[in-house]
């Protein structure tokens, strides 16, 4: 791992109230936490670690639990929000800071988000790429995938019953990455509605069927990059990654008393324009007026897939230190 991190950055393990929690760090000054989504690491912010950290931020780059060199509880309600949001909480302390700015990307964008709502006074900064901010709603989350899954079956859906998803990945984790990677980017060939999308599985059928493949590496994702998640993955497997998904409906039970909330501290979006969650998060980016007061900026990627930082890292970076500057000036 130590080859792959960026030039000046460390790793290090913190304990969290008894958890394991791994970060990449690097700069001095104002606390950044970077949280990442599947199925990535703390890799997946090589481009903003440095960054962040030369313009006089520290930059703290964590392995979500059940990823990489964090712990890995067994049970399925370890990987509950309220408990990644503890995390969080516990790590700002352990790492001697009593504030930070909070950002993350897909799965991490919620988890940022909910940090934000339930403890601005801690997290007193957010930013969410790919995922829009979206309050606690009255309807329970795998009723609504039900629903717009139709005749086939939602991903998340695909992914509830503990070992059927892990037994497709864990097969050939390398290909797994490579085409759900690719499949969801921006490089991707444009989506033909015959054919369907990786978002919903037929039953009986499994989600790489729907994958694409690359002629060649993209750029933003290189034969070294995809060797180092695979690598990850291969040691710690699926099975915490996969039980975030596990816990959705757990989440709206336990964040039942937020329903509709604000968040109510500055806040940052970027998605990209061929982004599945951005797309099908429309109607909450049109709600930000509302549901983020203040909200510095939105901004949506032209051919930007799902991988925001890693497939437009200048433009992403610009973004986040654009907004930082204006919470710290």
């Amino acid at each position: 791992m130590s080859d792959q991190m960026p030039a000046g950055s460390r790793s290090r393990i913190v304990d969290v109230s008894g958890t394991r929690i791994h970060c990449v760090e690097a700069g001095e000054g104002p606390l950044v936490l970077l949280v990442h989504g599947f199925p990535e690491s703390w890799y997946s912010w090589r481009h903003q670690i440095p960054a962040l950290a030369e313009a006089g931020y520290r930059a703290v780059a964590i392995d979500v639990r059940g990823y990489g060199r964090s712990s890995k509880p067994l049970a399925i309600d370890s990987y509950r929000m309220v408990q990644l949001v503890a995390d969080n909480v516990g790590l700002v302390t352990a790492l001697g800071a009593s504030t930070a700015t909070v950002i993350g990307h897909d799965w991490g964008a919620p988890i940022a988000w909910t940090s934000a709502m339930l403890r601005p006074d801690v997290f007193t900064a957010v930013a969410g790429l790919s995922v829009p901010y979206s309050p606690p709603s009255e309807y329970r989350p795998l009723e609504i995938m039900r629903a717009m899954a139709g005749d086939e079956e939602f991903y998340i859906e695909y992914f509830q019953e503990p070992g059927r998803a892990e037994a497709e990945i864990e097969a050939d984790v390398r290909n797994w990455l490579l085409g759900f990677m690719f499949t969801a980017s921006g490089d991707a060939p444009p989506v033909d509605p015959a054919a369907g999308t990786v978002a919903t599985i037929p039953y009986g059928k499994q989600m790489k069927d729907r994958f694409h493949l690359p002629e060649k590496m993209p750029d933003w994702l290189t034969t070294t990059d995809l060797d180092m998640y695979a690598s990850e993955f291969e040691h710690t497997g699926f099975r915490g990654p996969l039980n975030r998904y596990r816990n959705v409906d757990r989440d709206w039970e336990d964040l039942a008393a937020f329903r509709g909330s604000a968040i109510q501290v500055p806040a940052l979006f970027v998605g990209g324009d061929r982004d599945g969650p951005t797309i099908w998060g429309g109607a909450a980016i049109a709600a930000f007026v509302d549901t983020l007061p203040h909200l510095h900026r939105s901004i949506i990627l032209e051919g930007c897939g799902h991988w925001t930082q890693q497939e437009r890292p200048a433009e992403v970076n610009a973004a986040l230190l654009d907004f930082l500057g204006a919470v710290y000036d």
